[in-house]
């Protein structure tokens, strides 16, 4: 038997932007009192986001997509500038194909619905921390929609595809089929390229409306 203290598994530190005081308020308090998460602030707009991002660092910032003065979309691109390694998803009442383009482009890795049960969006959370992108259902289908076929890839480049799709690296993609770093990279310029997906994220998506995991 090994003895010794019990690691501690990580808080996962949180950002709740909404310019709706009883919306945001709601969300932190029964995001609060979910296991391993903790509200470290909140935010009325985007300039204040991204004002108290950098101040408290969380880990995930939950960010509402039409705020007054710097909306969601603006505050995303400028926090994935300053703040590299905070992952954002955006938080609305607005299931819109444009409003989804904009926020990829601007570095989200989910858009969720406002509708979420608190488990749920505590569960999202968990896995966006963990690095697995995180979509409504709705949105996924829509993405998808627009996707080319799978038979544009090769076996290998699909088992990339896979692998990206369940949150692996570059590192453990490579460890994985025994390929080397930069044998991985190509790999994945190419699936990007022949799927028409702007990044990872979008991959992923691919990769699950289309049955590939």
């Amino acid at each position: 038997m090994v003895n010794g203290p019990v690691p501690e598994v990580p808080v996962i530190r949180v950002l709740v932007v909404d310019d709706q005081d009883l919306v945001r308020e709601g969300i932190a308090a029964l995001l609060g009192i979910q296991p391993g998460i903790e509200v470290t602030g909140s935010a009325r707009d985007g300039a204040e986001a991204v004002e108290k991002a950098e101040r408290c660092h969380p880990d995930v910032v939950l960010m509402d997509i039409r705020m007054p003065g710097m909306d969601g979309v603006a505050a995303t691109a400028l926090l994935r500038r300053r703040l590299p390694e905070c992952r954002i998803v955006m938080l609305t009442t607005f299931n819109d194909d444009e409003y989804v383009g904009r926020a990829l482009k601007a570095g989200a890795v989910g858009y969720l619905l406002k509708n979420l049960p608190a488990a749920e969006l505590a569960r999202a959370v968990r896995l966006v921390h963990a690095g697995v992108a995180q979509f409504d259902q709705g949105v996924i289908a829509a993405l998808a929609a627009a996707a080319p076929t799978p038979d544009l890839l090769t076996p290998r480049e699909t088992e990339v595809l896979r692998l990206i799709s369940a949150g692996a690296t570059n590192k453990e993609i490579a460890a994985r089929l025994y390929l080397s770093e930069g044998t991985v990279k190509n790999h994945i310029s190419r699936v990007l390229s022949r799927l028409g997906l702007r990044d990872r994220t979008q991959a992923a998506l691919y990769a699950r409306e289309n049955g590939l995991i």
